[in-house]
């Protein structure tokens, strides 16, 4: 029985870390009319690298020089063009599964990849 309390405990714990326990600072002040604070706008950036390296290197190898059946990548935009690298990714070839990567994140991928000549 303890045991599980303190895995409550501490899930809720957690829980509250993770999501917030809340922003007294922001809370003091009632009265938005005189909040001075701009919002600020915040642009995502893709990484392409980081996601190559998350999600293709398990089968193109760390450096994409290919290994087994999986060929390299780290020359793929001199074989394929942009769109055909992006069609790759967003339908899959042999092996490969399709959406692996999707969206923004997988044109981005795709302009990274063209770049590898």
């Amino acid at each position: 029985m303890n045991k599980k309390l303190l895995a409550v405990i501490f899930g809720a714990g957690l829980m509250l870390a993770a999501c917030g326990g809340g922003n007294d600072e922001a809370n003091d002040n009632n009265d938005t009319a005189t909040n001075t604070e701009t919002p600020t706008t915040e642009t995502a950036t893709v990484d392409a690298e980081k996601i190559v390296n998350s999600k293709c290197i398990s089968c193109h190898g760390g450096n994409l020089e290919g290994q087994g059946n999986f060929p390299a990548l780290n020359d793929v935009g001199a074989r394929l063009s942009e769109d055909e690298i992006l069609n790759v990714i967003e339908n899959g070839k042999g092996a490969m599964p399709g959406g692996l990567v999707s969206g923004e994140e997988a044109q981005e991928v795709a302009a990274w990849l063209a770049a590898k000549k």
